[in-house]
């Protein structure tokens, strides 16, 4: 159990020192958390909008006396050694500060999430990855390099993929078959949705345009799926997943072999559904007659499929839990340990013209397809997150898929270094 060793720490006074950088809804949700916990305090916390960093920690409780705003990395380590908070606007002190146990990567942008990721590697600090967009394009390579330091990089729990994985993790550990993993997708599906569109809802929901773009655009589910499914080991069926409206009660009818009745043409599988937000899900099945017979007198249904349906996913509320995990037991929650079996696309959102720099995720310009890794790499694909800040050499229609010919990436950028490293990892495999 977490809570008696976080409470001895607390009473050692042997607090796990977190640094997070991204203070948005979910940072802002966990730093609130995190002082309410026993044992873990957030102590540095790093957002490039000035001022950010202190609203957060001042709505978290944080007494204003007890917050120290610095861009000095000296300055920063000794406030942390003093028992103060820290509030910059560099995202390099949340990632390196000398007295730091785990670093907590929430910003949602590729490049910031690899830069953020690989320096906390190199001075020696667990990462927990909220940043599934930089996991998805670059998670093999840095959960190499963490574990060759020695350290722990994993993807939080809370969010759909990590919350997908409890599930797996669960079924496989029983010695079941998992079939088909997924998520519910929480908002309706459109592929041209950008800031200016989803400004007004954003509004009422108190959320950033960009992510809520990200959102409705579909983006986010693909993003998410790609970095579950590179953890396990699964693939997308088709293209972009089905996506089909269903129920809990419809799982394990729908995502499970066509022959069977269910959508999918493969077992291992990665998928999502309307109507089942926000929940998460797996399909498995056993041939085991004893277990058959069990699962049917448990009211789990008549098999030869079953479903586990989590009806909720508390984001950056969860994380606390699985930092705890990481910083103190050593455990990992999501990681890709093996060469990545599936890849998040680029599609363009609209026509596209030469010479335009496409935007963040998101944005106006593209959105994300996940595609089998094999797939992405034999049409040479462009990975989503190397997309930000690439230039369009040429004329592009709506709806087309982006290679690397069709861009100038942006080689000054961390994401792009390590994904070039990666793909040279993963070309020996």
């Amino acid at each position: 159990m977490l809570l008696p060793l976080l409470k001895s720490r607390d009473e050692r006074g042997e607090i796990v020192r977190i640094g997070l950088a991204g203070a948005g809804q979910m940072g802002e949700g966990l730093v609130s958390q995190m002082e309410t916990i026993y044992g873990m305090r957030v102590v540095v916390v790093a957002d490039v909008v000035p001022g950010r960093a202190t609203e957060v920690f001042l709505s978290a409780g944080v007494d204003g006396a007890d917050i120290i705003e610095t861009e000095d990395p000296d300055k920063a380590a000794d406030a942390v050694r003093a028992g103060k908070r820290v509030a910059t606007t560099r995202t390099h002190l949340a990632a390196t500060t000398e007295p730091l146990d785990v670093v907590v990567e929430a910003t949602g942008i590729p490049d910031v999430g690899a830069r953020v990721a690989y320096h906390a590697i190199l001075a020696g600090k667990h990462v927990m990855q909220m940043n599934v967009e930089t996991d998805a394009t670059v998670g093999y390579i840095l959960r190499k390099m963490a574990n060759a330091a020695g350290i722990v990089y994993t993807l939080t729990g809370g969010d759909e993929p990590g919350a997908t994985m409890e599930l797996y993790d669960f079924a496989t550990s029983l010695g079941f078959k998992v079939v088909a993993a997924g998520k519910g997708k929480n908002n309706p599906l459109d592929r041209t949705a950008n800031p200016d569109s989803m400004a007004e809802t954003a509004r009422d929901r108190k959320m950033n345009p960009k992510m809520l773009a990200s959102f409705v655009d579909g983006t986010k589910t693909m993003v998410e799926m790609t970095s579950l499914a590179n953890g396990i080991q699964f693939i997308p069926d088709v293209r972009g997943m089905h996506g089909p409206h269903v129920t809990q009660d419809t799982l394990a009818q729908t995502y499970v072999p066509r022959e069977a009745g269910g959508i999918e043409s493969h077992e291992g599988v990665v998928d999502f559904g309307l109507g089942i937000a926000p929940g998460v899900f797996v399909t498995f099945t056993t041939d085991h007659p004893k277990l058959i017979r069990d699962l049917q007198y448990l009211s789990m249904g008549p098999g030869p499929y079953w479903a586990l349906y989590r009806p909720y996913h508390l984001t950056s509320l969860e994380t606390p839990v699985w930092i705890a995990r990481a910083a103190i037991m050593g455990e990992t929650t999501l990681a890709t340990d093996a060469p990545p079996t599936a890849e998040a696309i680029t599609v363009a959102k609209r026509p596209l013209e030469a010479g335009e720099t496409i935007d963040g995720l998101g944005g106006f310009t593209v959105y994300g397809l996940i595609e089998r890794a094999d797939t992405a790499r034999r049409q040479h694909l462009l990975p989503l997150g190397l997309a930000p800040g690439s230039k369009v050499l040429r004329d592009i229609e709506m709806g087309e898929t982006l290679t690397y010919d069709d861009v100038a990436l942006d080689e000054s950028l961390t994401v792009v270094n390590l994904r070039r490293l990666q793909d040279l990892e993963t070309a020996e495999h």
